[in-house]
This record gives C-alpha cells, structure tokens and sequence, in this order.
C-alpha cells in the first residue's frame, strides 16, 4: 500500500450502508453462555445471531407450510378416488366415518 494513508476514504464500506444494527436483550447467564458457545465455534455472538435469522427467513412461512400440506393432502384424496370440494355436501356419520381416512 505505498503512497496510500491509512485515512484515504476512497474504498467505501457496502457493509455499513447494506447492514441493519439490531439491539437484543438477554439475560446475563445467556449472553455468557453464548459467548463461550461463539468461541468454540471460532466465531461472535453476533455472527451466530445473524446466521440464526438468515436461517429463519429461509424457512418457509407457516402459509407455505399449510399451502403445501394442503397441496399434499389433495393429492393423496386423488389418488385414492376421492375429490373433495367445499360445495360437497357430507353427511354427520360421512364426517365422522375414521375407517374411511384409512
């Protein structure tokens, strides 16, 4: 790095302008032990923070979860024959009826 200052400002920091600071409150004996868990793991607790939201917004939602349960659930009435519609009229014994899930 000749000829260059340690205060040249040219290079600009992305990850100040892209990053969000977030404030969490924990009790003590948690902050500790997750401090000594950072450690072993060669890492911060910050990062260990960061990873465990990035791992949550990946996830699916709970309406994705449902929308494919659902999706999963129709294909399975499909294919034993059955087709199910909220316009289907179902008697109180059909509704009951467990041997008829199996």
């Amino acid at each position: 790095m000749q000829g260059k200052s340690p205060f040249d400002n040219s290079c600009q920091c992305l990850y100040c302008e892209n990053m969000k600071n977030i404030t969490v409150s924990v009790d003590d004996a948690i902050y500790h032990q997750a401090r000594i868990r950072a450690a072993e793991l060669k890492s911060s607790v910050s990062a260990l923070v960061k990873k465990f939201l990035a791992e949550i917004v990946q996830g699916e939602t709970v309406f994705e979860r449902l929308k494919r349960e659902e999706n999963e659930l129709r294909e399975r009435l499909g294919q034993k024959g059955r087709f199910f519609s909220a316009a289907h009229r179902v008697s109180r014994d059909e509704l009951h009826d467990r041997d008829a899930l199996r």
